[in-house]
This record gives structure tokens, sequence and C-alpha cells, in this order.
């Protein structure tokens, strides 16, 4: 029986994570730092940094409490190198460093990507290749190929704003607070996504995605009106509905391009339970199948990041002494 702790601090969200032998979640504990930053409109790179360091020892102890496990007991440290804010990814880095040191256990680096798409891992046990994993966040709109266990390849990303990010800018303009995808998806409930006629971006570049025109046209369409509070339902349900036309089409393409089997769709904005339904309405007459992330590990999470280690390993070949901040770390192999 082996035990990976997990160490996730990539961004706003302190977690620490048990996973027990391969695939069984023992403890997942995620420590939000979302009402910290919502009078600031967005996460603070600073303030993150310093809560995470406030947070993450007690996290720990609460979570080899969930387990009923000592410190001892572990086989092994997970944590999440890259991509990310740097002051994050350090405090998570150095708590990992010191248990690695002082318990003399393997450190595995994991990449943050590597760790959306392998959240699937704990209830459906393997994949069919060649696979596609599109992950969507507030800092990631990205399409990555897999043609085996361990080979990522990107085959398609934003090249400007991430999907999360446009949808936090749009509620704050709003004035609807944030996070944003949660409160716009609510919203668009209401809503008639026919209302404003909105632009989908890059329809001859097949599989990459740019959703800063998007933005603007949006808020162009919110400057055109007398009173936008008048319209909020049809604006939220306008726009939410032509990121879900953008992500469909660019995916499906790329499904049909390098004859898919297996679709994953992770990341906090793969949360969307609308964004979840169009895809499965799209995808009822072909032979995709689709693997939609549980809920609860779509965003920010240690879990996700146990997984990873315990499916890849170092996939990098990292020693424990070189094993740094990557906030720029690429997820290709």
């Amino acid at each position: 029986m082996t035990y990976t702790l997990a160490i996730e601090t990539s961004c706003d969200d302190t977690s620490i994570a048990i996973i027990k032998d391969k695939t069984t979640i023992i403890s997942n504990l995620v420590s939000s730092q979302q009402k910290t930053h919502q009078q600031y409109g967005g996460v603070v790179p600073e303030v993150a940094s310093r809560l995470h360091a406030e947070t993450i020892h007690y996290l720990m102890d609460l979570s080899l409490k969930e387990a009923k496990i000592s410190l001892n007991d572990l086989s092994q440290v997970a944590v999440t190198i890259g991509p990310g804010l740097e002051g994050s990814l350090l405090v998570g880095i150095s708590v990992a460093k010191s248990l690695s040191y002082a318990l003399d256990i393997p450190l595995i680096p994991v990449n943050h990507i590597h760790g959306h798409i392998y959240a699937f891992s704990n209830y459906q046990s393997r994949l069919h290749y060649p696979a596609l994993a599109l992950i969507v966040s507030g800092g990631h709109t990205d399409l990555i190929l897999m043609e085996k266990e361990g080979s990522f390849k990107c085959c398609g990303k934003t090249r400007d704003d991430a999907v999360g990010e446009v949808f936090d800018k749009i509620a704050r303009s709003l004035s609807l607070g944030y996070p944003g995808g949660p409160i716009i998806e609510k919203m668009a409930k209401d809503g008639n996504p026919s209302a404003f006629k909105l632009p989908i971006a890059m329809k001859d570049s097949p599989f990459e995605f740019s959703f800063s025109g998007l933005k603007t046209a949006t808020l162009d369409c919110i400057k055109s009106l007398d009173n936008p509070q008048d319209h909020l339902a049809d604006i939220c349900a306008s726009f939410q509905q032509t990121v879900i036309d953008t992500l469909i089409l660019k995916t499906l393409a790329a499904c049909e391009h390098f004859n898919i089997q297996d679709l994953i769709i992770g990341g906090g904005v793969a949360s969307n339970q609308t964004l979840l339904t169009a895809f499965k309405d799209r995808i009822t007459d072909t032979s995709l199948n689709l693997i939609h992330i549980q809920p609860n590990l779509c965003t920010d999470n240690a879990a996700m990041i146990g997984l990873a280690a315990t499916h890849l390993g170092n996939i990098d070949q990292i020693p424990t002494e070189d094993i740094l901040v990557q906030s720029t770390f690429s997820y290709e192999h």
C-alpha cells in the first residue's frame, strides 16, 4: 500500500490531497481565497502567495487526520511546479521539498495541465488512444493531443485571453462580481442566447482560439445599450452561447482530424453544466466517448496532481535538487 501526498498552489487555491495506491482519493482539501480576491475583481499574486504560506501547514495536518495516516506513512510527495503564479508555486514547492528531504521519500514534480487531464483517472481506468483533452480555465484554453500514455502535444490554444479570464472580465463590466463563470451561467438561464449576435474568431484556423475579439464585441454591445442592467440575462446568455459554440467548433474539428476516440473536458470552466450539455448533445450521433471531469475535480485541487503523479511519475526526470518554479512550464512530450 502506498500513500502520495499532493500539493497544489499554482494560483489562488491552497490544496492538499492524499492518494492511496494509484487512484483512491482519501483526502482532498481546498482552501479558497475567493472572498479575499473578490474585492479586487481578480487574483492579486502577492496576496495569493502570502495566504498560501499562512494556510498550507494547517491544511496538511487536516488532510493527514482525514486520511488517518501520519507523515511517516507517506511513500512520496507530488507538487505542482507550473504553469502558474511564481510566488504561489514557490510556497508549494518549498513545502514539498522539505517533506521529501525530511522523510527521505521521492518528490514528483507535476505539470498543472497534466493534473487537469488525469483528474479522470480515479473513476475511469484507462484512455483509448488517440485521445484529446480540452482544458478550459481562467489561465488556459488548450487542445492537447495524446497519442499514447505520457504523450502530450498542443494542437490548439488561445492566441490571447483564456476563456475563464473573459468570463471574469465580462462579469466585471456588468458589475456581477467575481469569479464570473458561475455568475454568468446562472444569469444566462433566464436569457435568450440569440438576443445579441457576437463573433466567433479565427474560423480559418481550425484548432486555434481567440477570445479578445469576443470580449471587445460584448463590451461594445454593453456600451451601446441605454440601460444594460435591463438586458443582463440576454447579454450573459448570448456571450456564453458564443463561447460554447466556439469551443465545440474547434474541439470537434480536432477530434475529426485526429480520429479521436476519447475526449476529455477539464479545467474550471468545464464545471459549466450548459457547456457540458451542449457537448453531449453535439456528439450523440458520433463514436466519440466524452469523459467529463467530476465538478469537484474540475477546479484547481491537489487530488488531480496526485493522480497525475501516480500515473506518470517524474515524467521529466527532474532531480529533486533541480525542482524549481516553472511558471511557464511546457506540458508537451
